[in-house]
């Protein structure tokens, strides 16, 4: 069964973006571009929320998002909206309007690689509700932004974790992996 994986970089008060969905305060380091050399090859599948896609359309340069799509070349890349009509988008993306947790839960069964979900806080909980996210890895930034776009929404039960993996940076960032424990 293929692997759900829920990750991303974050404020150390738990925010994705400022309310503007601006992330100006994220740091970008060698550090953190070797996990991401290691880590990214791991997926052939990425899921965001409708917010998130929206966000990186708005946020970064077309430079940027040919860059992001040169990264993602062959992953199948999904986005889950209520708002905006199922199919395919421009860049690959395809528009996704049914249950998440039934979604993710049937991608799993299908060959393949890990799967990634991208930011989308909101879309995290239904995954998380649903049981369907395996693992948990963030790129902890030294900074408290203290209001934005929240990491994690309330959830009806707790989520319990255990530790894979914890690695310090030199500009004082920290990653984390955990394994989520059903």
């Amino acid at each position: 069964m293929r692997k759900v994986i829920f990750g991303g970089a974050n404020s150390l008060d738990g925010f994705f973006a400022r309310k503007d969905n601006s992330v100006d305060w994220l740091t970008w380091s060698d550090e953190a571009a070797e996990i991401m050399k290691d880590f990214w090859p791991r997926f052939d599948t990425m899921i965001m929320g409708r917010k998130t896609w929206a966000a990186a359309q708005e946020q970064f340069s077309e430079e940027d998002l040919e860059n992001a799509r040169s990264l993602s070349s062959g992953m199948k890349e999904y986005v889950f909206s209520r708002t905006l009509p199922a199919g395919r988008m421009k860049g690959g993306y395809e528009i996704v309007n049914s249950d998440p947790g039934a979604f993710v839960r049937e991608l799993k069964q299908q060959d393949g690689k890990e799967i990634m979900i991208m930011g989308g806080g909101d879309l995290a909980r239904s995954l998380f509700e649903a049981g369907v996210i395996d693992e948990i890895g963030f790129n902890i930034h030294p900074v408290l932004l203290g209001s934005g776009i929240p990491l994690f929404y309330e959830m009806s039960r707790q989520i319990d974790l255990e530790l894979i993996e914890c690695k310090p940076f030199k500009n004082g960032c920290v990653y984390v992996l955990y394994r989520v424990i059903n």
